[in-house]
């Protein structure tokens, strides 16, 4: 994991966590994300006009959503975890393919909180990315 400014070992941690909930995502199963969320997270989606707020409408946000999400495969591309005491903010690029589609191509941005429950999402943000490669 080059380019990281953590800990490997919080690195390690945050980029797992992440890979098991997009595993479950990409199944159609969004209760892995919801798992991992702070009571108090954030959320910007590209679908979406506004930021959620909140780990009640993120969960509304994601319960619609429920079964309907569907990827063959995945990348997690270039993790970056960068760390300032209790706060890290993990970015990568995401590819997914679903079945006989082109690929999806996002940027994400994750920003977690170590509290007595762990580490936490308090923001998340996804984006398409700009460039077709």
């Amino acid at each position: 994991m080059t380019g990281n400014t953590s800990s490997p070992d919080v690195a390690s941690q945050l980029i797992a966590m992440e890979t098991a909930a997009l595993e479950r995502w990409c199944r159609g199963d969004p209760s892995g994300y919801l798992e991992i969320c702070a009571p108090d997270v954030s959320y910007f989606d590209p679908f979406l006009p506004t930021r959620l707020d909140g780990l009640p409408a993120l969960t509304a946000h994601y319960e619609a959503l429920r079964g309907k999400i569907s990827a063959a495969r995945f990348e997690l591309l270039n993790p970056l975890v960068c760390q300032a005491g209790p706060m890290a903010c993990l970015s990568f690029n995401f590819v997914s393919w679903g079945g006989n589609e082109n690929a999806m191509r996002w940027n994400c941005a994750e920003v977690y909180r170590q509290d007595d429950a762990g580490w936490r999402l308090v923001q998340t943000h996804w984006s398409f990315t700009g460039a077709a490669g």
